[in-house]
């Protein structure tokens, strides 16, 4: 068969699509991926698959805004028609952002079967927008906000894809350590990194007790214009560090970590607990929904991580969580196993195997690969 996977240009839709490609692939199906400028720049993804970019323009509520974004969006449709003329896809798969929308409106335009992908524990724009069309909407959540009644019956729960090395490092011991061993952190902010982030966690390792921060040995993504100002506290504080933009080879940095320290996005949740590493998740404010919340709250209640609102985000608030984590390496451990204990590992088989059947036209869907379960919306009030 063959599939068009379309996804909006951030790590949080790149990832999982790229998961699923790797299977399909893997599987002896043809994949080529529509995104847009921002997608097609991230390294180390889609090695081998024909990538095109799309005009798709945002849906806002300015009026002038509105227009100019309807607009590019049905241009991005019209060259997606196209392509799907030539191309002749068994499925689209969109996985969210508004770079997904005009390959989504196309394939449905033309009759060709769509799977919607949502990571977050909210369904996002514009999987709201085409879930009347899809014929299944896959979740990475049991339960999932502003999913809407009459749509409930197309759920289903398979997880978040992530990248076949993720997946063995669950397979793993976690990484031994004791009261005498150093202690490796990992902080990152996601595709786009975070400010905060470079400038509470220096401040945070500085309020350690000595002899824990003597033995921190730290990996930390860094926005482009505070590397410099991160790279300079580390130095006074004597503390090992090694720090970049873009982490490439996330999953040998994960493999290292004791602990990680992040926002909440999707993949980054989905690489933690399918490595099974604890956390302490600092979600985005700002995030559409409070999706980022929302997807913190399974692995804080299954005890695998630790949340703190950005607001009381402090360096005191840090350190304190930190040295309790630190101080019983048992804890730690279980935190970790904990963490495993709501991974879906096989996520990229499950969504596979629903994108499958839904592009085999010879015979009726149905719903839920057998190793997924049904997903449903929250109760009424809960979900708009």
């Amino acid at each position: 068969m063959n599939f068009v996977l379309a996804a909006g240009g951030t790590g949080g839709h790149m990832i999982p699509a790229h998961a699923l490609a790797a299977e399909l692939k893997r599987r002896g199906h043809g994949v080529m991926l529509i995104t847009d400028e921002r997608g097609k720049r991230i390294p180390g993804l889609f090695d081998g698959v024909p990538v095109e970019v799309l005009p798709a323009g945002r849906l806002v509520k300015n009026p002038l805004g509105l227009l100019k974004g309807v607009r590019s969006v049905l241009a991005g449709r019209a060259l997606a028609r196209s392509m799907y003329r030539a191309a002749e896809p068994d499925a689209v798969i969109g996985f969210g952002g508004y770079p997904a929308l005009p390959a989504l409106l196309a394939a449905n335009s033309l009759g060709v079967p769509t799977v919607l992908h949502e990571q977050n524990a909210v369904l996002g724009r514009v999987n709201r927008l085409l879930a009347g069309a899809a014929a299944a909407i896959a979740t990475a959540y049991e339960r999932v906000q502003r999913l809407k009644p009459r749509h409930q019956h197309k759920a289903v729960l398979v997880g978040n894809p992530v990248r076949e090395s993720v997946v063995r490092l669950g397979e793993q011991p976690f990484p031994s350590f004791d009261e005498f061993s150093p202690l490796k952190i990992l902080i990152t902010g996601g595709s786009q990194g975070a400010t905060v982030l470079g400038r509470v966690v220096p401040a945070g390792f500085a309020a350690l007790q000595p002899s824990l921060r003597h033995r921190l040995q730290i990996v930390q993504q860094c926005r482009a214009d505070d590397i410099e100002q991160v790279r300079e506290a580390y130095r006074m504080l004597e503390i090992p560090a090694e720090l970049m933009t873009y982490i490439e080879d996330m999953p040998a940095k994960l493999g290292d970590a004791h602990l990680v320290i992040a926002r909440a996005g999707a993949s980054t949740i989905a690489e933690l607990t399918t490595a099974g590493r604890p956390a302490i998740l600092i979600p985005l404010p700002i995030a559409t929904d409070d999706h980022q919340t929302a997807n913190a709250s399974e692995m804080e209640r299954a005890g695998g991580a630790r949340m703190i609102p950005q607001p009381q985000f402090t360096a005191q608030t840090l350190a304190r969580q930190i040295e309790a984590l630190a101080a019983d390496p048992e804890a730690l451990a279980n935190a970790a196993a904990r963490a495993l204990s709501v991974g879906r590992p096989r996520a990229a088989q499950d969504l596979a195997d629903l994108v499958e059947r839904a592009a085999d036209k010879s015979a009726p869907l149905l719903i839920g690969p057998a190793r997924a379960e049904p997903a449903f919306a929250m109760p009424a009030g809960a979900a708009a």
